[in-house]
């Protein structure tokens, strides 16, 4: 298993994100106030910092679904050494283990954001149910100018 540390477990491309997706994503988020108009009024918006309307942090552009070449699937968990070809621990519990986000430059209308997880590392821990696994792992998404977006570090505990 520790040879799989630092292989990659999975690749998505977003279709461009368009102020129509900001907008809907901000009205539900927001839901029942009104979003702000930093990401749905144009004009606002370019009087700001941000000179545009810009996505919320939290904004998914994959909710949805990817740009991925048909045939490719990223529903439901089958594991991270499964998804690597190797065998998995033998482990009858999971639990998350926390999540940690970084966020770097705003998504915009016209990006396309490319995410790329990676198996970050392992760790055995004695608990009081015995032998713990500590598995990690890092999802990076850049947009079309390689500029971070958004870093998230996952912590998974099974045992």
């Amino acid at each position: 298993m520790t040879a799989a540390v630092g292989r990659e477990l999975g690749r998505r491309v977003s279709f461009p994100i368009s102020d129509s997706d900001i907008r809907k994503w901000a009205i539900a988020v927001y839901y029942p106030e009104d979003p702000p108009r930093l990401f749905w009024d144009a004009a606002y918006a370019a009087t700001t910092i941000h000179g545009g309307i810009v996505a919320p942090e939290e904004f998914n552009p994959f909710a949805w679904m990817s740009a991925d070449p048909p045939g490719i699937r990223h529903g439901g968990y089958v594991g991270l050494e499964a998804s690597l070809g190797v065998e998995p621990p033998k482990t009858a519990f999971m639990l998350n283990g926390g999540l940690e986000v970084t966020y770097g430059v705003r998504m915009r209308p016209g990006d396309v954001i490319t995410s790329v997880s990676t198996l970050t590392g392992y760790l055995e821990r004695q608990g009081r149910l015995g032998l713990m696994l500590f598995s990690t792992q890092l999802d990076r998404w850049t947009n079309q100018d390689d500029e971070l977006v958004k870093s998230t570090s996952m912590t998974l505990i099974r045992y």
